[in-house]
């Protein structure tokens, strides 16, 4: 079976949800303490045996671009200054995998996205991550969903048991038999009503796929305003029975949601080895009213 190397990210959408700030800032690029959300992503994939990362870029993107390629003025200035160990942070932020970017000129879907991606993985399996999705955990995601297609040779769908009415904002799986974690995945309902929904396992944010993907892609007419939709080719997948769904372990946090954004920041800090004590004593005090 070909070993995963190469992971996409689209990074498209308006941010509306985190407005006014991503008039200014793409929401991919908003910080958790002081490393933006995308590099969390970027960063879990090349935990995950990843090598090659394109990233997908929207309008408005450009800050991710320049996040993710070399600075040499901002490098030459940290090493005149003896600040080597800020210099070496600003390096990993380039060095740790090769990144490449391709450009989604007009917002058409998150199909369209995913298609610019065809040339980079070619006929390869590959990883897909949506730029907003930040999970934490001690085994990085894609890497148990590349455990998982290498188990089932199929693409996989990363989902999470959602308990509360907020599952209606996900694609939702319905899933037939399983292998512990690991599902025969029969169909993706996208936003199901709560008295309609086909389980309780709502999709998050983390693919593997297979490089039929695009074939499914490339057949679908665009729904009203021209979009093309990533959920409409993999539920094709589904029926075609080319699908598993795995329940992976982790901490998802909606980026794109101002709360979530709050709640990752929180827990970020408190699992910081430098200021999560400090930030617990904080914290205990400010409830507490003292």
């Amino acid at each position: 079976m070909t070993k995963i190397t190469k992971a996409v990210i689209p990074c498209g959408g308006m941010g509306t949800r985190f407005l006014p700030i991503t008039k200014a800032v793409a929401k991919e690029i908003l910080p958790v303490i002081d490393t933006p959300v995308l590099a969390h992503i970027v960063n879990e994939a090349i935990d995950s045996g990843i090598t090659d990362i394109m990233i997908v870029l929207g309008s408005g993107k450009e800050a991710i671009k320049q996040y993710f390629t070399p600075s040499p003025a901002l490098e030459e200035a940290l090493e005149k200054s003896g600040k080597l160990g800020f210099l070496e942070i600003v390096r990993k932020t380039y060095t740790r995998a090769n990144i490449v970017f391709a450009r989604q000129e007009k917002p058409l879907g998150s199909g369209d996205a995913v298609m610019k991606a065809r040339g980079f993985t070619g006929n390869e399996p590959f990883a897909l991550a949506w730029g907003d999705d930040l999970i934490y955990s001690q085994k990085p995601v894609m890497g148990q969903l590349i455990a998982a297609h290498e188990k089932s040779g199929k693409s996989i769908l990363g989902v999470q048991t959602v308990n509360t009415d907020d599952i209606v904002k996900y694609g939702v799986a319905k899933v037939g038999a399983g292998d512990g974690r690991l599902y025969e995945c029969l169909s993706v309902v996208e936003k199901p009503p709560l008295d309609k929904l086909p389980s309780r396992l709502a999709a998050l944010g983390r693919y593997v796929l297979t490089p039929e993907i695009y074939d499914e892609i490339a057949c679908l007419k665009p729904a009203a305003g021209g979009e093309i939709q990533f959920t409409d080719a993999l539920g094709a997948m589904c029926n075609k029975g080319k699908v598993c769904a795995y329940d992976f372990e982790g901490r998802r946090y909606d980026m794109g949601d101002k709360f979530g954004a709050i709640q990752a920041t929180i827990e970020y800090g408190l699992r910081s080895s430098e200021y999560g004590e400090k930030l617990r004593k904080f914290l205990t005090e400010l409830v507490n009213g003292q």
